[in-house]
């Protein structure tokens, strides 16, 4: 990848990081900046396959989080953030980026059910959701904590997890 990448990816994930930290919100300007700069970079750095680069990145990371958000259990914020992400990433790099997130998320949000003394609920929730959407249902209507803007459910600031798995990823790389 790219100094001028590392960089952007760098910047964006340590701003959108800490604003989620501090305010559970990631703002649109931000998310806006990352993808407008990961699209431009890509397309200066390599024409018209930086450009193929930056949509399938973008396209990915909107494939993967835009039903987690229509489901209601991912804010529109974290979905905007890892689109920018992956049209700074390309998709190959992105599918590291969510996979890394993906088990911190687990990780962590294992952690905090334990430590609140909700596993045992945690995992009944798991089941509605999964009979819900099996069934076509949305789980939300079954049960309004299970919508992630409900202030019963249990949420991690999701971003900042994310920005913690592209920092360390780029510490990697910059070895």
């Amino acid at each position: 990848m790219p100094l001028i990448l590392k960089v952007t990816l760098f910047a964006l994930a340590l701003a959108g990081g800490w604003s989620d930290l501090r305010t559970r919100k990631i703002p649109n300007w931000l998310n806006l900046s990352g993808l407008i700069l990961g699209v431009g970079f890509n397309i200066s750095l390599s024409a018209s396959q930086g450009l193929k680069t930056a949509l399938l990145g973008l396209g990915l990371a909107a494939l993967i989080y835009l039903p987690l958000y229509l489901i209601r259990a991912m804010g529109a914020g974290d979905v905007k953030f890892m689109v920018a992400i992956g049209a700074i990433s390309g998709p190959e790099n992105w599918l590291t980026l969510f996979l890394m997130s993906a088990v911190l998320g687990g990780i962590a949000s294992l952690c905090l059910v334990a430590v609140r003394g909700r596993l045992y609920v945690t995992f009944s929730n798991l089941s509605t959701i999964t009979t819900e959407l099996l069934h076509g249902r949305m789980p939300y209507h079954k049960d309004p904590s299970l919508d992630v803007s409900n202030e019963r459910a249990v949420g991690l600031p999701h971003g900042s997890l994310i920005a913690i798995s592209v920092l360390t990823w780029l510490a990697f790389l910059c070895r």
